[in-house]
């Protein structure tokens, strides 16, 4: 009998445990908002392919279809909210669940959250980590976290860099408060545009937020408009003339030399920044030398042919400055990705470390155009 009774009171306990157990992994009630409903930031166009796509729609017939393909990804673009709930998630869907064998799918095509801290800085909280189930939705999900004091945070979530998305939405508990950001950071009125390569566009960045432009956008507290095409950065006239319609920006930034031909810096750049300040003579215009890639020093060939294309695009730059251009400045290829040939994944595309030491590099630059 009391062997019975010993084993009837075990088969209870176990019982609640397991039900607590059930009732502390009891997924939250969340509400998902389409994120259409908050500040984009990071974004030239708007009359795009897809909301988070970067060209507009005008130029799809007039560019080669590489370039367009690139254009759909949403390198840079992000979103602006606050909200008091304590889970903060995303769900979105990818256009391709694309992948790249030397570059973290985390950075390819998962999303970052960041929260402005009692510092009024940018903080790095979580990633969504891209496992997509169904091959046919592309869907991504991720509750960034869970117990957050239920008092009222700016956020910013930062989209892929390699992929594009077409719809996302912001979770949060489904009684929490969720509003446009109530502090302007990054401040509307201040714009950087960046156009380049698969580098700008942010390979091989581990997360999205550590992509060149985003850390600048964050450093220097103004938005950052990421214009890198992976491989298809080659000074197109027509991507100079949609540049110059975007507003408020303080500062063109230009790093196309690492897609670019030797022949190319000679024949095309003197044309492509001059169009761009024709069109916009009151800003400010820096030209990015091409970075030296980490194996230059030992192949004989790129020992001689890299420094040839800078050298173009140099040549061009004095001309511009002789035959009177102001406000146009240069940023050499040295140090770009630091000293110790440590910030690169495979000799060309920068690490997290890399863009770091970009940015680092750049900022000295272009802080003065945001003050």
């Amino acid at each position: 009998m009391k062997k019975t009774f010993l084993l009837i009171l075990s088969i209870v306990y176990c019982a609640l445990c397991i039900d607590m157990k059930a009732q502390e992994k009891k997924e939250p009630s969340l509400r998902y908002v389409d994120a259409l409903e908050f500040r984009m930031i990071n974004k030239g166009f708007f009359d795009t392919e897809t909301p988070y796509s970067r060209l507009p729609k005008y130029l799809q017939d007039s560019i080669r279809p590489d370039l367009w393909d690139r254009g759909l990804c949403s390198a840079g673009v992000a979103i602006r909210f606050a909200t008091d709930s304590k889970h903060v998630g995303v769900r979105y869907r990818l256009l391709k669940n694309f992948h790249m064998y030397h570059m973290a799918d985390t950075g390819t095509k998962g999303a970052d959250l960041y929260i402005r801290n009692e510092k009024g800085k940018w903080e790095y909280v979580n990633t969504c980590r891209p496992m997509v189930k169904d091959k046919e939705t592309k869907e991504c999900e991720k509750v960034f976290v869970d117990n957050f004091d239920g008092t009222m945070h700016e956020f910013i979530i930062y989209l892929p860099l390699y992929d594009g998305v077409t719809e996302m939405f912001v979770a949060v508990d489904s009684a929490a408060t969720l509003i446009q950001p109530q502090v302007d950071s990054p401040r509307k009125d201040k714009r950087i545009v960046m156009y380049g390569t698969s580098v700008l566009q942010g390979g091989c960045a581990t997360r999205t937020g550590m992509a060149g432009t985003n850390i600048i956008q964050r450093d220097l507290d103004c938005e950052v408009i990421n214009l890198g095409f992976s491989g298809e950065g080659k000074m197109d006239m027509c991507i100079a003339r949609a540049m110059a319609q975007i507003p408020n920006v303080a500062c063109y930034v230009l790093d196309p030399v690492p897609n670019c031909t030797e022949g190319m810096c000679d024949t095309l750049t003197y044309a492509f920044v001059s169009e761009l300040r024709r069109l916009r003579p009151e800003v400010p215009i820096v030209m990015v030398e091409g970075h030296t890639y980490t194996y230059a020093k030992y192949d004989t060939f790129f020992k001689d042919y890299l420094p040839k294309k800078n050298e173009a695009w140099l040549r061009n730059y004095k001309k511009l400055k002789k035959d009177g251009m102001k406000q146009l400045y240069y940023v050499t290829t040295e140090g770009l990705f630091g000293y110790d040939n440590e910030g690169t994944v495979d000799g060309i595309h920068y690490t997290d470390l890399g863009y770091r030491y970009y940015a680092q590099k750049l900022e000295k630059v272009l802080k003065r155009f945001v003050k």
